[in-house]
């Protein structure tokens, strides 16, 4: 726990104590030595002007009582994982505007980062432009189908919707009561109730046209129906799994396969020859494939068998039109 959050939780410990917090609950709780605690009291009290009042029995501190409703900590206190949250949210605000996808709607969003960044830095401009987030993979999606899609959401009403499928080019009219928006690797999807078809269903947004929100009331799937369905396996377009995946990665890229968190469940470890094994359910595996198959030869399935033969025919096809 590093100091921007002991000092935060210090300040709740106290401003919320009836009596006197004793200094071993300040160490559990602040999970530091007791030199770190008077430190980090001393902090307080002499730099941020907090009303801290020391009591011997029990041995400890607590915030004179009639200045403790009153005292709040100054500015803005973030840790640095929010710090860095907030910076990478302002830069991917500032790639929908000006005139991009939802630019109005974001601009107050963005505007109120500027200035929780400004009393960060102590009123200071921070160098925004010295982070940067790329995207990849961005498919183009149109506002005002966007906004239908969004409002149906979050107003809880039924969605109708031509969806123009990309596998096949097929164009079909759906009726769907709306679960969640979900932004799955830089593209925006519907998860929904599909009602002519009786069951859960994922739309890409940019493959949505003629929206319209209907005077129905949306049909609510407990969270835990859809998360069994559209998150218990690989992917977006995942359903129930119907196997799990082995996938051996060289002792080259293990240290990278390691790290890389490809879904909730998945189960990973290291072989004696330094190899990485990766397991992890999947449903479709079309999406699965294509990121295995990047990894080109670090990457092989080891099971199941049905799989891996998938993946030997996409391999055998792509070398087809290398060929003569």
């Amino acid at each position: 726990m590093d100091r921007t959050e002991r000092i935060n939780l210090l300040h709740r410990n106290l401003s919320t104590a009836r009596y006197p917090v004793p200094v071993q609950r300040l160490m559990d709780e602040l999970q530091c030595s007791r030199a770190t605690v008077y430190r980090d009291i001393a902090f307080l009290r002499d730099v941020l002007r907090a009303p801290v009042e020391t009591t011997e029995e029990p041995a400890g501190f607590r915030y004179a009582l009639d200045e403790a409703e009153r005292f709040e900590l100054p500015g803005l206190w973030l840790s640095p994982d929010e710090l860095h949250a907030l910076l990478a949210t302002h830069q991917l605000l500032a790639q929908s505007g000006p005139g991009g996808f939802l630019a109005e709607a974001l601009e107050p969003i963005r505007d109120r980062i500027d200035e929780l960044l400004s009393e960060q830095a102590g009123g200071k401009r921070w160098p925004v432009e010295r982070i940067r987030v790329i995207t990849s993979g961005t498919r183009i999606t149109d506002q005002a189908t966007f906004r239908a899609v969004a409002g149906a959401v979050l107003q809880r009403r039924q969605l109708s919707f031509e969806y123009r499928a990309r596998s096949t080019g097929a164009t079909t009219r759906r009726q769907v009561s709306p679960q969640r928006l979900t932004h799955y690797r830089n593209n925006w999807y519907l998860d929904a109730w599909d009602h002519e078809r009786n069951a859960l269903r994922s739309f890409s947004v940019d493959r949505i046209a003629q929206a319209r929100a209907q005077h129905d009331t949306a049909t609510d799937v407990p969270e835990a129906d859809l998360d069994q369905q559209l998150s218990s396996s690989y992917g977006i377009f995942s359903g129930p799994p119907k196997a799990w995946a082995t996938i051996h990665f060289s002792p080259r890229a293990a240290r990278w396969a390691a790290e890389e968190r490809w879904h909730s469940q998945q189960q990973g470890q290291f072989l004696p020859d330094g190899s990485y094994e990766l397991r992890l359910p999947y449903s479709n595996s079309r999406e699965l494939l294509m990121d295995i198959l990047r990894h080109g030869p670090d990457a092989t399935i080891i099971e199941p068998v049905s799989l891996r033969s998938e993946a030997q025919i996409q391999l055998s096809l792509a070398l087809g039109n290398y060929s003569g």
